[in-house]
């Protein structure tokens, strides 16, 4: 609750303090919580924006192995053993055994897969025009920051604790 004198948004709740909508992980929390969101509204309620980067890396490379998918998609191989999980109990992706070592798993999509990406691809890039419109200026300078910045991230947080 607002005290008398304090700073008040137009949804007339207290002012986010400057600190915070300065902090870099304040921002990014908030991209990601408004792009899922936006997600869910606009492309599918069930389907996740990660299990769709899988099905588009499986699509890409077919029959990759899922801990290399992990790596490429950059999710965890606990995470990618439960989206993979998931999207095989819906038929999108299909799992085989590698000849060589049977406790690899190489990755495939089913037809109901294929079916599934083609029906979302559209309504992806539309959510991802509407989102960088006021951004189509220097678009690719902005997604080659952002790719930079992750992988600095991703570096710091696999990287020695302090």
């Amino acid at each position: 609750m607002s005290r008398e004198g304090d700073a008040t948004t137009s949804e007339g709740g207290p002012a986010t303090p400057a600190v915070i909508r300065q902090a870099p992980g304040y921002l990014a929390r908030r991209l990601h919580q408004a792009y899922t969101a936006a997600w869910a509204r606009r492309v599918d309620p069930v389907l996740t924006g990660p299990q769709y980067a899988v099905l588009v890396t499986v699509e890409a490379h077919p029959k990759l192995d899922q801990g290399s998918l992990a790596t490429t998609v950059a999710l965890d191989r606990s995470t990618m053993a439960d989206v993979c999980r998931r999207l095989e109990d819906r038929g999108l992706i299909e799992r085989t055994q590698a000849p060589a070592d049977g406790r690899r798993k190489l990755l495939g999509l089913t037809t109901d897969g294929r079916e599934a990406l083609a029906r979302l691809r559209g309504r992806v890039s539309d959510l991802e025009s509407e989102l960088m419109a006021d951004h189509v200026t220097g678009l690719g300078e902005l997604l080659e920051h952002l790719d930079a910045l992750s992988r600095r991230w991703e570096t710091v947080a696999t990287g020695p604790a302090s």
